[in-house]
């Protein structure tokens, strides 16, 4: 005698004989709908890093991007300084002051090589500064970092910022008036010594009796 229908489980009759052949029914459809939510999981997992990837790319043109702005901002700024300053002759009471006006740097201008005599007066404000802050930074040799000046230079601490701070510290090492290490961090420019003098009293010409 066939036992009538206990139950109905996911659209399926199921009786008292077969009660095992149910639970393993019932199983493989859990586990199947658990290999498909897995798989997509796996799907949106890899689409999320992907997006991320794309995200940090994007990020860094943009940075790139922002610091080529600025400079050439700088650059502009200070060609139409330039072009703007009075081309009319001055009393020669005035001359030297007139001088020094026109010789003054601007924001944007070309850093001059350091030389011997040469002071941050040569330097435009934003490379005088950071001269400044490096020349003052903590005297333990081991220098001052792009993100440290550009707090220092009251600069909000952002990728942007930094790099265009790093960009003109670089600068002003490769025209020596800073050293830049191995790091990445800037030191004052190591003072240059006269050869008579960094080489001691010359042969023969010593003191003694």
């Amino acid at each position: 005698m066939v036992s009538a229908p206990l139950r109905e489980s996911s659209g399926v009759w199921f009786g008292l004989g077969d009660a095992e052949l149910s639970v393993t029914s019932v199983m493989a459809l859990v586990e199947e709908r658990e290999a498909a939510a897995r798989g997509r999981a796996e799907e949106l997992r890899a689409e999320a890093e992907r997006v991320l990837a794309e995200l940090a790319e994007a990020e860094a043109l943009l940075e790139r991007r922002v610091i080529a702005t600025a400079e050439l901002a700088e650059t502009l700024a200070g060609r139409d300084a330039m072009l703007k300053e009075p081309a009319a002759p001055v009393s020669e009471a005035t001359t030297a002051t007139v001088a020094d006006t026109a010789r003054a740097p601007v924001a944007g201008s070309i850093v001059s090589r350091w030389h011997a005599g040469a002071t941050v007066q040569a330097l435009a404000v934003d490379y005088r500064r950071i001269v400044e802050l490096v020349e003052t930074g903590p005297d333990n040799g081991e220098g001052i970092s792009a993100k440290e000046l550009a707090g220092r230079l009251g600069l909000e601490a952002v990728p942007a910022k930094i790099e265009g701070v790093r960009s003109k510290a670089k600068r002003l090492a490769e025209r020596g008036w800073l050293t830049a290490s191995p790091t990445g961090r800037f030191t004052p420019r190591e003072p240059t010594t006269p050869a008579h003098l960094a080489g001691g009293m010359p042969s023969g010409q010593g003191g003694g009796s």
